[in-house]
């Protein structure tokens, strides 16, 4: 973003009548916007654009009065609004926001408030976060759009018809929603409509192995991965002491089968899965692992995964949840790390599973000495963002935060263990709280709701 954002706050002002397109601001806004001798303006909003005449007035330094008609056509509450502005002077523009939407999948309220669901309060906190900064949130779901959606004021979420956004946050929960046709015909309307939309989608467990597997410094960091098959278990049985078998399309530690190796030919079995085998405290001949494994796949594609023995804690699990964004110079950091430790006599650390968190350096000293553990970190972190960018440059679409999950073996060296595209939002830290993730967030989507009128003029 080569250009600076300029803080403004605009509110409505009644016409004398209902033709009348104007804005009114001080004229040291006026010269800090570089506006010089213009005196009509284009005026853009999301993805509207009128026509205005500019007037001088003894206002506010920062303060935007605009025609309520100019209001209505952009789709805005008539309320006070803190946005951002920038003019660009050759195409005689100024564009005020940005209007950020959240794409998720939520029941009709009827006449109640809506439910967002596992991410309803990181919703808010989004909201309370652009209201700091500057710009307009609101959630909808996608076969309302460009319809309806929900902005929130004073503790409630209110129904309305909003203005088309200048970027789309994609909060879809399901997999199987995502890859339907009524949201296909979403992704084409935002084509047309030149709207930028990331986390574009899931990520497939298989491949994000393929595309890290062909980079030349990430192989010695993943666990050798095979879809899963009747040969290839055989053989990663026989060559490691443990496995395990996931689902391609799957999250939260749900739906996982480990195999451990207890003694030559024989070996047991745990799952996080639903329907658990049933024999499961007994141990399988090799000849009949495949059989016994199959009954609990269903028919899902899975892949089988080279088992390391990762750092424990008391014997519970533990792993690094890494959260990456692209910053507003299109580079990837590390906005958070947690270490999260597995519940009792589970094999995954996931929260979602009933695991805690810690913090990361704290989980790694109570392993490793204090130089082993810094280190470690370090690692992991460089590993983290090794991914992302690999990641982010050999996929379709638009990335702009990974949720990334790193275990450490018995050496301190940093292994993938998976990579979400849609991180949970589920709250660790105090509510009201605004996160590094979401300060992330929001700054990427300023950028991209700015810096897409400038292409899109460009």
């Amino acid at each position: 973003m080569a250009f600076s954002l300029i803080p403004v706050t605009v509110a409505a002002k009644k016409p004398t009548n209902t033709k009348d397109s104007f804005i009114q601001l001080s004229s040291e806004l006026h010269q800090q916007l570089q506006l010089n001798q213009t005196k009509v303006i284009k005026l853009i909003c999301g993805k509207t654009v009128v026509t205005a005449d500019i007037q001088l007035t003894d206002i506010a330094g920062n303060e935007i009065l605009v025609s309520e008609n100019i209001f209505i056509k952009f789709s805005l509450p008539l309320n006070r609004h803190k946005f951002q502005a920038v003019y660009k002077q050759d195409i005689n523009t100024l564009q005020i926001g940005p209007i950020i939407g959240l794409v998720t999948d939520f029941p009709e309220p009827g006449q109640g408030q809506p439910n967002f669901r596992s991410i309803h309060a990181f919703c808010e906190e989004l909201h309370h976060g652009i209201q700091e900064r500057g710009g307009f949130l609101y959630v909808f779901r996608h076969d309302r759009f460009p319809i309806h959606g929900y902005y929130f004021e004073n503790g409630t979420w209110h129904e309305a018809l909003l203005p088309l956004p200048d970027v789309i946050y994609n909060r879809i929960h399901s997999r199987k929603l995502e890859h339907g046709p009524s949201f296909k015909k979403f992704r084409n309307q935002l084509e047309q409509l030149a709207i930028p939309l990331f986390n574009d989608r899931f990520l497939s467990k298989w491949d994000v192995y393929q595309r890290l597997s062909e980079g030349k410094q990430l192989p010695s960091a993943l666990p050798e991965t095979k879809i899963f098959s009747k040969e290839n278990l055989y053989d990663f049985v026989q060559t490691y002491e443990t496995v395990f078998i996931k689902p391609v399309h799957g999250s939260q530690g749900r739906n996982i089968i480990k195999i451990t190796r207890v003694q030559d030919g024989l070996f047991s079995i745990q799952s996080s899965l639903h329907h658990q085998p049933e024999n499961s405290a007994n141990h399988y001949l090799l000849s009949e692992l495949y059989q016994v494994v199959l009954t609990l796949l269903r028919n899902r594609i899975y892949i089988i995964q080279q088992g390391i023995q990762f750092l424990t804690l008391d014997t519970k699990p533990v792993d690094f949840r890494v959260l990456c964004h692209k910053n507003i110079n299109h580079r990837w950091v590390v906005t958070s790390t947690i270490a999260r430790i597995g519940a009792e006599e589970e094999f995954v650390a996931n929260l979602a599973r009933g695991g805690t968190s810690m913090k990361p350096l704290r989980a790694l000293r109570a392993v490793l000495d204090n130089k082993q553990a810094s280190k470690a970190l370090v690692r992991i972190k460089e590993l983290s963002l090794t991914i992302a960018e690999s990641l982010s440059m050999t996929g379709s679409g638009l990335t702009g935060e990974l949720g990334i999950d790193i275990g450490v073996d018995l050496a301190g060296n940093p292994w993938l263990i998976e990579v979400n595209s849609k991180p949970s939002k589920l709250f660790e830290d105090e509510p009201g709280k605004i996160r590094p993730s979401a300060t992330a967030i929001i700054a990427l989507c300023t950028m991209l709701a700015f810096d897409s009128m400038t292409e899109k003029e460009d």
